[in-house]
């Protein structure tokens, strides 16, 4: 194919930015109704399973098409999602300049309720990244900055009860197949990324504690505040 336009790879690169967050919206979804659902009323209660078993599975169904179709279109376009991200990492000079222009917006601490909401940027410890669009990129940086900064804690959560569900179903696992959604971390080590974006915040709050570190070391960026104050400069 002939070399596509930057302005069709711009198109292209948003188009995939909101599939991605039509996914994490869709999981957003399944929490609220799930919430929502009566306890006390059987058949109401009854009603709601049903409907989530079929939720669930046709969302699985739909989640497997998208990321199919996602990396198909980066791969034939030559995009990446990441390409518009910049990290201070390893350049100091770079990181305070990030730093000081997200700290012209709104920060977000990771105890909010982000519900249908998207970011843009973080700062963690100290270091920061911008162009960070979905909350899944979001998630894997913030896991393989733990993970650089102490791999064996990190390697240790695989049997920690505080990251396996009363089901028994592990967040992180050094076997991929064992999680529904499996997301690299480290060398045969990976993290369930099948989460909504309160899901995830309170995953990495979790993580957060176990570094003995406390909420205010991570601050978040979130789209809507940007392009809100771009709409009234």
């Amino acid at each position: 194919m002939n070399p596509a336009s930057p302005r069709t790879i711009a198109r292209t690169r948003e188009i995939l930015q909101d599939l991605e967050a039509v996914r994490e919206n869709l999981l957003a979804l399944s929490d609220d109704i799930w919430a929502g659902i009566d306890r006390q009323d059987l058949d109401a209660f009854d009603e709601g399973v049903q409907f989530m078993r079929s939720f669930v599975e046709k969302n699985a169904a739909f989640d497997r098409v998208a990321t199919d179709l996602s990396v198909l279109v980066q791969q034939f376009m030559s995009v990446r999602l990441e390409e518009s991200e910049q990290t201070g990492s390893g350049d100091q000079e770079q990181n305070e300049r990030i730093i000081s222009e997200l700290n012209r917006e709104e920060p977000h601490l990771i105890d909010e309720d982000f519900t249908f909401k998207r970011p843009f940027g973080f700062i963690f410890d100290g270091e920061a990244a911008t162009g960070v669009t979905t909350w899944q990129r979001l998630y894997e940086l913030i896991c393989k900055q733990l993970f650089a900064r102490d791999e064996a804690l990190f390697r240790s959560f695989e049997h920690h009860p505080e990251f396996i569900s009363n089901r028994g179903n592990h967040t992180v696992s050094s076997v991929a197949s064992t999680l529904r959604k499996a997301m690299t971390v480290g060398p045969d080590l990976f993290i369930e990324s099948n989460l909504s974006a309160n899901s995830i915040c309170t995953t990495i709050r979790r993580l957060l504690a176990e570094y003995g570190l406390g909420t205010e070391s991570l601050k978040v960026f979130l789209r809507q505040d940007r392009d809100a104050g771009r709409e009234h400069a």
